[in-house]
């Protein structure tokens, strides 16, 4: 009995290393990879925009003043280069008058004010731009229009006519997400609106010229936010 025990005892001790060495190993578990956001800028969208507005040219008083509107684009994505179309129109008040002395025919010598004053302008332009993720570099060009309308006043009377004033526009912008669909630009723009002739021929204007600064915020229809591994 006694030597069955040590053989068992013999047995059990070489058994249990070979034993340890059938359990399985710890299986290994990758750490899981991170996800950057990349954006992607194609897709539709619409935003409000304001800024402010002065004429360009070398005599005074020169008109100046500030808009509040829309706008509405679309844009087109290959590689990092951003292709798109951009619409706005604005209610404005830029304006300029000028007061002095006139000849009044029956009357002799009157005070008398002229002002030209633009409430509502907007542009339809193309876009292209370079993305760098979130941010996207652009310039910009296109067709322009204003309404403006000028006021004659004197001995008490004013009259006014209208003309709406049609041009080009070209301009420079950087706009960034700064949220999934939302973003922020800002953006300058010259604006050459050209002349028109007022009170059926009485009075002719030149070509207007506007520099504008503004700043909007756009939302982006379709989520454009792509998760990259």
């Amino acid at each position: 009995m006694k030597k069955v025990l040590l053989a068992s005892a013999c047995l059990f001790a070489l058994a249990a290393p070979a034993s340890a060495a059938d359990l399985a190993a710890r299986p290994y578990t990758k750490a899981p990879v991170a996800v950057a956001s990349v954006y992607n800028w194609t897709g539709f969208y619409l935003g409000i925009v304001g800024g402010g507005a002065w004429e360009n040219g070398s005599g005074d008083p020169k008109m100046k003043g500030g808009f509040v509107g829309g706008t509405a684009g679309y844009n087109w994505q290959t590689g990092n280069v951003v292709f798109g179309i951009e619409a706005d129109g604005s209610w404005a008040d830029v304006s300029a008058s000028v007061t002095g002395a006139t000849v009044v025919p029956g009357f002799g010598v009157a005070t008398a004010t002229a002002s030209s004053k633009t409430d509502a302008m907007g542009t339809v332009r193309g876009r292209i731009g370079w993305a760098v993720n979130n941010v996207l570099f652009y310039g910009t060009g296109g067709y322009a229009w204003i309404d403006n309308k000028i006021t004659l006043s004197a001995l008490g009377v004013s009259v006014s006519d209208s003309k709406f004033h049609s041009g080009w526009t070209v301009g420079a912008g950087v706009e960034a997400f700064f949220a999934p669909q939302w973003s922020v630009k800002g953006e300058y723009l010259y604006r050459s609106l050209g002349g028109e002739t007022y009170f059926s021929g009485a009075l002719p204007t030149g070509t207007l010229n506007f520099h504008t600064v503004q700043v909007g915020v756009n939302y982006h229809f379709g989520g454009p936010v792509v998760a990259k591994y």
